[in-house]
């Protein structure tokens, strides 16, 4: 017998982790104002990626004291160019917990061949931030865009260390309040809780870690496009939008209206609170049925981002099959999008509850998991 699906649909079906949503306003009508055609380098240009640059400051409090730099490659452009050119001068540590937390340890360890103390944690959980020296530079991502958990605050991290913070907050900047005095390096995209478009990145960088740039000449070469210093001294243009290569004047524009739409929800505090109450959503659902669990055990560390969900029923023959299938069904009914977890991580569901999902489309997503579920476990 058919299970009868529910009435309600989701008005956007788009859940991915990146890519993600466009904020619930947005039309191309919104980019009608893009320099397009013009250099970046004319004062049009520059007064846009200026734009972006402070406004991003406003909304996440950076300290005027920190840099703000557009940079090439999206958040991986931004953590390369950090790692290459910041490292070496001290011993490091690396601390992962996910896929791409993992992937910076193999360029550190296997490319710029650094003695690096590597702790990692399985899926769902995170590395013992008290047993980390913070006399070394330390590299680690705050939301494991993969695995669903977070670090909970920077308590654990001494004001007074020796070493650089170096950290990759793709999908935490804009969902989490950072604490911009325990970080020297801070690197996100503008396709993650914005909603932006992708290929650019966020590089900030405190006045410790500027000091570093120009005080310290990384053993190996660097490419043009991770230089940041000329004669000694940084390249201050970088930080006021003369950027390094050429960027998307379309780009630029969508995040800037993504920005003054976060500033018209509430800026910072806005939304970290639409992103809990997404989140709340997939809690309270998790709590009323027993076949479905949160990846990351411990409320304290899961995200209010990427939500990771695995399957927990003993009807399940294949868990990495019926996940699949789950996200195929939904996929399918165009109610839920892009929402099978990552390749490398734990058979299950990622479902993205970043500020620019409407709460009222979780709640009739999940009516929905509950008919996958059900018609998938009947059709075994």
């Amino acid at each position: 017998m058919a299970i009868q699906a529910p009435a309600t649909r989701p008005v956007n079906p788009r859940f991915s982790s990146g890519p993600c949503a466009k904020p619930p306003t947005f039309s191309l009508d919104a980019l009608k104002d893009a320099a397009l055609g013009r250099s970046h380098r004319a004062a049009i240009g520059k007064s846009k990626l200026k734009d972006a640059i402070e406004t991003t400051r406003e909304i996440l409090g950076i300290p005027a004291d920190y840099r703000i730099g557009i940079v090439p490659a999206s958040d991986t452009g931004a953590m390369e160019m950090a790692m290459w050119s910041l490292l070496g001068q001290r011993p490091v540590e690396m601390l992962a917990w996910e896929s791409f937390g993992s992937g910076w340890v193999t360029d550190v360890v296997k490319q710029l061949k650094l003695d690096a103390v590597v702790k990692t944690a399985d899926y769902g959980e995170i590395v013992d931030f008290t047993t980390v020296d913070f006399d070394r530079d330390v590299v680690f991502t705050w939301n494991g865009t993969t695995s669903g958990v977070r670090l909970p605050n920077g308590d654990a991290i001494p004001a007074d260390r020796d070493g650089l913070t170096i950290c990759d907050a793709t999908s935490a900047a804009f969902a989490v309040d950072l604490p911009w005095d325990k970080l020297d390096v801070v690197t996100y995209s503008w396709q993650k809780v914005l909603g932006g478009e992708a290929a650019h990145g966020m590089l900030i960088l405190s006045p410790r870690a500027v000091e570093r740039l120009e005080s310290y000449t990384p053993a190996w070469p660097l490419p043009k496009i991770f230089r940041m210093t000329k004669g000694g001294k940084l390249i201050e243009g970088i930080f006021r939008g003369e950027t390094i290569n050429t960027p998307s004047m379309l780009a630029v524009e969508d995040y800037l209206f993504a920005l003054d739409w976060a500033k018209s929800v509430g800026g910072l505090a806005g939304m970290i609170a639409r992103a809990d109450a997404n989140t709340a959503v997939i809690g309270k659902f998790v709590a009323e049925n027993d076949w479905i669990d949160f990846l990351a055990v411990d409320p304290a560390i899961r995200s209010n981002t990427s939500v990771c969900l695995k399957f927990s029923d003993d009807r399940i023959k294949d868990g990495a099959a019926f996940a699949k299938a789950v996200a195929k069904r939904l996929a399918d009914e165009g109610v839920a999008l892009d929402i099978g977890a990552y390749r490398d991580a734990p058979a299950g569901l990622r479902i993205w509850c970043g500020a620019t999902v409407e709460t009222s489309d979780l709640e009739a997503l999940v009516l929905w998991l509950v008919w996958a579920f059900e018609s998938e476990v009947t059709a075994q």
